[in-house]
C-alpha cells in the first residue's frame, strides 16, 4: 500500500531536515525526494513553517510513544529509567545521530513560534515522563524528575557536539544516582 501524500512529503522532509539541516534544504529539494508537485505539497503544507512543525510532532508522538512504551512496561521504576537510556545509547551509536531534533530545529528556526511550542511542548513530556515514573517509585520529587529530565538532554547535547555516544551511558549511571538519593531520601508517609 502506498504511502499517504502528506505522510510521504513528511518523510522525506523529515530525512531531509535533520540530516541536512532545516535551512539548508529548500522546498525544491523536498519535492524533488517526496515525488511530488509543488501545488500538492502547498495543498497539505501552507508553508515551509508548518512543514518543519509537522514533521517535528511527527517526531514528538514517535519519541513520546517510543518512551511510554517504557513506561508502561511491567518493571521496575530504575529499570525503567536505564532502560530509557540504553535506547537513547542505542540510538546516538549511529553514524546518522545528530542530537535532539528539537534542539537542532530551534536553533535554526526559533524564530517560529510554530516551531518552538512544538519543542517546548516535547521537552515538557519528556520531563513529564519522568516525573511519572519518580511517582511509580513513591517519590514525587520535581527536583529529581527535574535532574534526570536534564541528565536526558544533556547526553543528547553531548553526543551531538563530542560525536561520543558512550556520554548517554554515563548520564545513564548518574541518572541512576540521582533515582537512588531520590528513592532513599523520600519521607515516609
Amino acid at each position: 500500500m502506498r504511502e499517504a501524500i502528506p505522510d510521504q512529503i513528511l518523510t522525506a522532509a523529515g530525512a531531509l531536515f535533520y540530516k541536512e539541516g532545516i535551512r539548508a534544504v529548500g522546498i525544491d529539494r523536498i519535492i524533488e525526494e517526496a515525488n511530488v508537485a509543488k501545488a500538492t505539497l502547498y495543498r497539505h503544507f501552507p508553508s515551509k513553517d508548518h512543514l518543519v512543525a509537522a514533521y517535528l510532532q511527527a517526531r514528538h508522538d514517535r519519541v513520546i510513544r517510543s518512551l511510554e512504551d517504557v513506561t508502561e512496561a511491567a518493571m521496575a521504576p530504575r529499570d525503567k529509567i536505564k532502560l530509557i537510556f540504553e535506547r537513547l545509547h542505542e540510538k546516538a551509536d549511529s553514524p546518522e545521530f545528530r542530537g535532539c531534533a528539537f534542539a537542532l530545529a530551534v536553533a535554526e528556526h526559533g524564530d517560529s513560534e510554530r516551531v518552538v511550542s512544538v519543542a517546548r511542548t516535547h521537552k515538557t513530556m519528556v520531563r513529564d515522563i519522568f516525573s511519572a515514573i519518580m511517582s511509580k517509585a513513591n517519590s514525587g520529587s520535581q527536583q529529581a524528575s527535574a535532574h534526570l529530565s536534564l541528565l536526558y538532554e544533556g547526553a543528547l547535547a553531548t553526543v551531538a557536539v563530542g560525536r561520543d555516544p558512550s556520554a548517554v551511558l554515563i548520564a545513564r549511571d548518574c541518572a541512576l544516582s540521582v533515582f537512588d538519593m531520590a528513592v532513599s531520601t523520600k519521607q515516609p508517609s
